[in-house]
């Protein structure tokens, strides 16, 4: 839609003419997020530095109609932040200071456009941790992962973002501020919106702060890394892990595709002749971890394991890390157009799921690289192509990543662990939810947005 002149005129009251942009660049900029294949220009980009310009733009949005799209740094993977129907994207980037830091209450409060690395480093200068780590953790903002409930390397022994949110400070479409939760670690007065919010993708209200839990800092962390004749023997090893007591930090897998693009990109000394490897690694007392990286070995050997090396000092460890973060961006050299999904399986079922989808992969002539977090059973299966021009290709790998789904679905898992619905999945969540929890949705949607402005095509629709 159109803006007209009256409202661009009371934005730039709000917010001052300097942080409204309605220039060709601009729109074209915030089109579209980290997904590919998903692009629609907005009407004009607005940038608000507190949580009263917020509430102010959401009201005059709400009175006139205009649909606001909330926006962090844009990294999501799942096209939440496109602005299908147009209208204002709302960048929260300008919210961007830690407010408090307490290490006697494990907490801070931190506003959306902090980085998630930005805060990460801020908390262990006091000793402590955050630990949510999604791949994007150097640009992805703390609205944006919480928005999302965004997972990442640690989410096995940590959990996901959900588990450190203690409250939010939320704007409602129709203006209202509203605090959920607190400082608190137990809270049971009421539901549980603070829970609610997270992860509903800027459908419901716009986040203009956070209390998030801390955890001391670990005193030691290592790395190790397994190779496999296949994935099947990795996924093994996978479950003896866990029956021999172990929790690790990092139990991320990589298959034989990934493993070649990885290396040829970074060139690690990755073993490039097997079929699968297996990144673990652990933190705590320098003995636990010592004696659970060996107990991880045994049960890799035991499982069929080629070979198992532990990381001898810190620079090593950070390498092998580095080989599972940098999967997506070696594959993305690989093409014009990647297609980086999310499914989530039972952890017995990851060496199946795979199968499965080499075998969707050559059924629709696609080449997908997978690679995943193999403690929680989060696979993200990754396809390159030469462009997004060639219609057959993209209309070949949409009908691949449908059958992905379905497979997941199929073996008792999910549509998406951590990257989120979005424009992406939506077509697939009454596959995941049923029509009965799809309604009850909507009608949740509509207590908060009456008006229905907030991200619409998206969650609630």
């Amino acid at each position: 839609m159109a803006l007209s002149a009256t409202v661009r005129a009371e934005l730039a009251g709000i917010v001052g003419p300097a942080n409204v942009h309605d220039a060709d660049g601009d729109l074209v900029a915030y089109a579209r997020d980290a997904t590919p294949l998903f692009t629609h220009r907005p009407d004009a980009v607005v940038f608000p530095a507190d949580t009263a310009e917020v509430a102010a733009v959401l009201a005059l949005a709400t009175r006139q109609g205009v649909p606001v799209v909330p926006r962090g740094a844009g990294s999501n993977l799942c096209a939440a932040t496109v602005p299908l129907r147009g209208g204002i994207v709302l960048v929260l980037t300008r919210l961007n200071e830690i407010l408090e830091i307490s290490a006697d209450e494990l907490l801070a409060r931190v506003q959306p456009g902090v980085s998630s690395a930005v805060l990460a480093d801020a908390v262990a200068a006091h000793g402590l941790l955050w630990a949510p780590d999604p791949g994007s953790r150097t640009v992805a903002t703390v609205g944006g992962t919480i928005a999302t409930c965004a997972g990442g390397l640690r989410g096995l022994k940590y959990g996901v973002t959900r588990n450190y949110v203690l409250g939010l400070e939320a704007v409602l479409p129709t203006g209202e501020v509203i605090r959920t939760g607190g400082r608190l670690w137990k809270d049971v007065a009421g539901y549980d919106l603070t829970r609610l919010l997270t992860g509903s993708e800027g459908t419901l209200a716009v986040l203009t702060e956070a209390t998030v839990a801390l955890l001391p800092a670990p005193a030691s962390a290592n790395t190790g890394v397994a190779y496999f004749p296949s994935l099947a023997e990795a996924g093994e090893a996978v479950a003896r892990v866990i029956r021999a007591g172990v929790v690790p930090a990092t139990l991320e897998f990589l298959d034989r595709a990934c493993i070649d693009a990885v290396e040829d990109f970074a060139h690690l000394g990755l073993r490039t002749d097997a079929g699968a490897l297996l990144l673990f690694g652990d933190d705590g007392p320098a003995d636990l971890v010592a004696t659970h990286l060996d107990r991880i070995g045994a049960a890799c050997v035991a499982a069929g394991a080629v070979e198992v090396t532990t990381a001898r000092e810190v620079a090593q460890a950070e390498a092998l890390l580095a080989a599972r973060r940098c999967a997506l961006p070696a594959l993305s050299r690989r093409g014009g157009v990647t297609i980086l999904e999310d499914a989530t399986v039972p952890r017995p079922r990851i060496a199946e799921m795979v199968d499965r989808i080499d075998a969707i992969a050559a059924r629709h002539d696609v080449a997908i690289a997978t690679f995943g977090h193999a403690g929680d059973g989060n696979l993200h299966p990754t396809c390159v192509l030469d462009s997004a021009d060639d219609t057959d290709a993209v209309r070949r790998a949409e009908a691949a990543f449908a059958d992905v789904f379905a497979a997941a679905l199929d073996l008792g898992g999910t549509i998406t662990g951590e990257h989120g619905v979005g424009a992406a999945k939506l077509p697939f969540l009454a596959a995941r939810l049923g029509d009965d929890q799809l309604a009850l949705l909507r009608r949740i949607k509509t207590a908060f947005d009456p008006a229905g402005i907030l991200n619409p095509g998206k969650l609630g629709s």
